[in-house]
Formats: structure tokens, sequence, C-alpha cells
């Protein structure tokens, strides 16, 4: 299961199967170079999911990492894998999915740190509980949980360890610091999400790459957002309302006894998750050491 600790941060990283090669590389770096890095901080746990998963959700999925070498890693750094399986159109008949079923026994059997999924539909949630107890269940963004109350039901819900709700809640600071503080521990915020803070398309879009992954549907979603034709950029998930960057996680989060932080970007290169890590993980005066080791080995292609 996620950890929690009084005044540190743990990180939910992307790409457990797409990134592998990447992840290779950073968590010796981490972990060997522990200085090179903020003491505040830790890996809470990787998220992915490989490609061709009927369960999949949230992007489609692309990872061709050998599922047992990704679960190898974690396991020697002692970091939870989650499966991200936030598919929210599920029907009865995709629960004996062969690929999908097999991946869940294999993370629940690796040994080592307790391994978690990430799901959005209610049929999985059942199916889950009864054939892999040992797994534990986090309730997905996809689920576009804009509305406090919402978000409060969420959290006492006792099949979900973690609740990850809709980034237009990360400011609502008034109501998250009247939160239990057992349900604070339950909260991981998304952090660099670049999404239109005023879109209200966000959940159709989500059920749209269901479909997809369900191979029900090969349209493209036409974003309707101001300036959608730029994709990603990092910089302009900084001027998102919701961006939580370094400075609010050590000055408002951790105070008020939020300890999880999602970072997003499984459907992003590698290069820019490096970025990701060196801005939210690494401290400034080490960021060339750790860039320049990372693009130094021949192995990775970052492009």
């Amino acid at each position: 299961m996620t950890k929690s600790g009084e005044g540190i941060a743990y990180y939910h990283l992307p790409g457990l199967f797409e990134f592998y090669d990447l992840y290779r590389m950073f968590l010796p770096l981490f972990y060997e170079h522990r200085a090179y890095f903020y003491d505040w901080c830790e890996i809470g746990s990787i998220y992915g999911a490989p490609a061709d998963c009927i369960w999949g959700g949230g992007r489609v999925g692309s990872g061709a990492c050998d599922p047992r070498a990704a679960l190898a890693l974690t396991r020697a750094y002692g970091i939870s894998a989650r499966l991200t399986f936030s598919n929210s159109l599920l029907r009865e008949e995709h629960l004996a999915d062969r690929r999908c079923n097999a991946l869940c026994r294999m993370f629940e059997e690796s040994g080592g740190p307790r391994n978690g999924v990430i799901i959005h539909s209610e049929l999985l949630l059942d199916h889950l509980k009864r054939r892999y107890p040992g797994l534990y269940l986090v309730s997905s963004t996809t689920k576009v949980l804009t509305e406090f109350q919402q978000l409060e039901r969420e959290l006492a819900r006792e099949e979900f360890q973690v609740v990850v709700p809709d980034f237009r809640l990360n400011k609502a600071f008034a109501e998250l610091n009247a939160l239990p503080g057992q349900q604070k521990g339950k909260v991981e915020f998304l952090c660099n999400e670049c999404c239109w803070f005023g879109c209200r398309d966000r959940k159709r879009c989500y059920e749209e790459v269901s479909r997809k992954n369900l191979g029900e549907d090969r349209s493209e979603h036409r974003c309707a957002a101001p300036d959608a034709d730029g994709g990603y950029r990092f910089s302009k998930a900084m001027t998102n309302p919701g961006f939580i960057g370094v400075g609010d996680i050590v000055n408002t989060y951790l105070p008020m006894g939020f300890s999880h932080f999602k970072i997003e970007g499984r459907g992003l290169g590698s290069a820019l998750i490096l970025e990701f890590l060196l801005y939210y993980m690494t401290k400034p005066e080490h960021q060339l050491k750790v860039r320049e080791e990372i693009y130094l080995d021949n192995m990775l292609d970052l492009f």
C-alpha cells in the first residue's frame, strides 16, 4: 500500500510500462545519490498499463515492457506498482479477459510492497475485491469528481485506500483543510494537469478512450479547449489554476496534512517525464548532473 509520513511527499509517477527504460536509469540515481534530491520527497508508486489491455483507461495503453521486468524493478527498490485499469465502460463479459486477469494475479503475487489497481468501474471493483483481495484499490481521476461533496462521499468509501479528485478541486483549501486526518491521508492530488480549467468535456473524453481500449471506437476526440492544438506543454501546465508546484507542496499541502501527489504523463515522451522528475524531485543545483547521467545512457531513447 502507499505510505504516509508527516512532512514527506509521496510522488506517484507515470509510465511503469511505458517508460521502463527511463526508470531503469533514474531509480538507481535517486536511491544511490540521495543528496541530489529533496529530502522531503519519496516515490510512492509507479503506475501504468501495457498495450492492448481492455480494462485500461485514462490513456490508450502503449507500454511494451515485459510486466515481469517492470515488477522486478519496482520490487528491487521497494516501490508499489499500480495497474491503470480505469476503463469506465466495462461490461460483465469484459471481466473474463485473460490478459488483464493474469496481470492482476501477477501483481498480487509478486512479493515485496503491496501493489494496487487504479479503477473507475464498479463492476471491476467488485471483481477485484472478490478475485484479488491482496491488491489495494485507487479511485481514478477519470471519475471527474469536481464537486467537493462527491469527493467526500468517495473518501468515505472503505473500498478505496486512495482517491484522486479532479484537478479543479486542488485549490479548494477551506474544504480540504476541514477533512478529517484519515481522509486527508487518502487524497492524491493530480499536480501537473494541462487540460483547460473550464473544460466540460473531460468525462466524455475519458469515455472515448475507454471505447478505444475496448476496440469499439476509432474516432478521435476533438478538444474544444483554447490552444488545444499546442499539445501538452509543461510551461502551459504551470499556468493552470489547478497546478501544484514544488512550493505549493512544501508550503501548503504538507503543512495541511496531505502527502500524496500524482504526476501525469503516460501519453507523453520520456524526455518530458524526465523534466517532471527534475522539477518535482531534484534539487536545482543537481538537475544538470541527473540530466547528464540520463542523457548519456546510449541505451535510452529519450525522443
